[in-house]
């Protein structure tokens, strides 16, 4: 790995690109923070999408993607006079110092779960108004709900048990099955959302990322259909012609590899 020195060395270089790209680039000239968010958001999917396929090339390309962002919103915050590159960091440390008093300060902690709820704690005095206000509104729902349980167990509202809560995962279902047989849709959006909030409360007891849990399926899916597809091209068969039975064979074939 490299040395510090060497570390510092090519972040300055980065710096010093971007302030060749911002004077001398038609396209960097004209970005501004709102035309760059959307491309952010989808760098930051992409560099997800590497992690979970644990391609460690991919991430490392990922992160300097998203690093370029940094310094580019930084750049930019420099030209309005608001904030620069220096600002960024000393304000992440000073941050980080703060909300880790065990660490550089005097206060005793013995696990993980005491760190997270001195971390809820130390935002309320810096003048948040509700340990929520750090979720995002514009988080996916299941990532979204994953961060507000996190959230509100930091301050230790939350269950005792893994078994408290698939038994309330239990009752949610059984709540939701009666809305499907009254057939009342919204009743039924809500019951389901439900069950959704109790799955991912229950992952978190079991220490299971639901959104990696959910992706990993997702990719899971999209490999087993695709070689349904290309077996069944092989076969000169379509799928909208083939019964569920013809397809299911090809399904378990796909699930064996």
């Amino acid at each position: 790995m490299n040395a510090r020195s060497e570390q510092l060395k090519a972040f300055e270089r980065l710096l010093n690109i971007m302030d060749e790209l911002r004077e001398q680039c038609p396209w960097d000239k004209k970005q501004t923070m709102q035309t760059l968010r959307h491309l952010t958001i989808e760098e930051t999917y992409e560099l997800g999408d590497a992690i979970l396929d644990n391609d460690l090339e991919e991430v490392k390309k990922e992160l300097g993607d998203l690093l370029l962002h940094i310094v580019f919103y930084a750049k930019i915050g420099s030209e309005t006079q608001d904030f620069d590159i220096a600002d960024v960091a000393n304000g992440i440390c000073e941050k980080l110092i703060n909300r880790h008093p065990h660490i550089y300060g005097d206060v005793k902690v013995e696990n993980e779960e005491e760190v997270k709820q001195n971390w809820e704690n130390i935002k309320l005095k810096e003048g948040k108004k509700s340990v929520l206000e750090g979720v995002p509104n514009s988080l996916p729902a299941l990532v979204k709900a994953n961060r507000i349980q996190e959230k509100v167990a930091g301050v230790g509202f939350d269950w005792e048990h893994p078994e408290q809560v698939f038994e309330k995962l239990k009752e949610e279902l059984g709540e939701l099955q009666e809305e499907v047989k009254a057939n009342d849709a919204d009743k039924m959006e809500s019951e389901f959302g439900d069950v959704l909030f109790s799955m991912v409360n229950y992952a978190r007891f079991l220490n299971v990322n639901p959104e990696n849990a959910l992706e990993r399926t997702n990719k899971k899916f999209i490999k087993r259909f695709q070689y349904l597809e290309e077996k069944a091209k092989a076969s000169g068969k379509s799928l909208k012609d083939m019964t569920l039975a013809e397809m299911d064979v090809f399904w378990e074939e796909a699930k064996g590899l």
